[in-house]
């Protein structure tokens, strides 16, 4: 066989699974080719680092993703002086190389990240596009395939953890919320090897979890705590076991609301 047949029957690389719940794909692949900014929200689990993936790999492009944090700083970004063989060395960080790369960099959680870190992005969110680096006096130009995504929860943001309105009016902004159920079922089912008829109830307690959300929960039941419970149920979990472990516990750790959330499982699914 020829290299020209065999690069034909090559298989294409899968994308990792994402099931889209309104027109988010086409919306932020028009971003990426009009060199725009996006910001995602929405609640934990809901899928928005599982959506980057996916779009980045759609596009082909390189993928720097970035856990943000209370202690994360702009140096943690862009990069920093390291000592190797003893030699001082430049060494990029995810934001740098990104840009050089011209990648796609997700900030997950950016309320996260000390203020400095905004600071920074705002010259790559605007019509500039450039990454200052004061540390070795260079201006880096992003190229056109370079991408900045952030995302946050507004459900924990606080006066002292939210962004500002100069930093949100630099992105385009897509709303993420739970799917369907319907379309719940096939992605927790597809996740976890549970048949569908048995992962219906699974979706149907956390629909009525997340209802609770704002009196006695902080947050509700994201659909990777569903797959996670499923995933124990597959594997031979007893199911009260499982949703124990899978989508009480991780909620709350009051004695009074776990009771409660205990009750209203045995009610659905006995």
């Amino acid at each position: 066989m020829n290299a020209a047949l065999l690069a034909v029957a090559k298989p294409e690389p899968q994308l990792p699974a994402y099931v889209a719940s309104g027109n988010e794909c086409t919306l932020f692949e028009h971003a990426w080719r009009n060199q725009l900014p996006v910001l995602l929200k929405g609640p934990t689990g809901c899928g928005k680092t599982r959506f980057v993936a996916h779009m980045a790999a759609r596009l082909g492009l390189p993928l720097h993703t970035v856990a943000c944090h209370d202690d994360l700083t702009a140096a943690d970004l862009t990069g920093r002086y390291l000592l190797r063989g003893g030699d001082t060395v430049w060494t990029d960080g995810p934001l740098t190389r990104a840009v050089r790369e011209g990648g796609i960099c997700y900030l997950d959680e950016v309320v996260e990240a000390r203020k400095d870190v905004t600071v920074v992005l705002h010259p790559l969110t605007d019509d500039r596009r450039i990454l200052p680096l004061e540390r070795t006096g260079e201006e880096l130009a992003a190229p056109k395939s370079f991408m900045l995504v952030v995302s946050y929860n507004p459900g924990y943001q606080t006066l002292l953890k939210a962004l500002k309105p100069s930093t949100r009016q630099r992105f385009v902004a897509v709303e993420f919320g739970f799917l369907p159920s319907e379309q719940e079922i096939a992605v927790v089912s597809a996740e976890s090897g549970l048949p569908p008829e048995r992962v219906r109830p699974l979706v149907g307690l956390a629909g009525r979890l997340r209802a609770l959300r704002g009196h006695d929960l902080e947050e509700g039941v994201s659909t990777r705590l569903v797959v996670y419970c499923a995933t124990l149920i597959a594997a031979g979990t007893p199911i009260a076991d499982a949703v124990l472990a899978g989508m009480i516990e991780p909620l709350t750790d009051d004695a009074d609301v776990k009771a409660a959330l205990l009750d209203v499982a045995r009610a659905m699914i006995g």
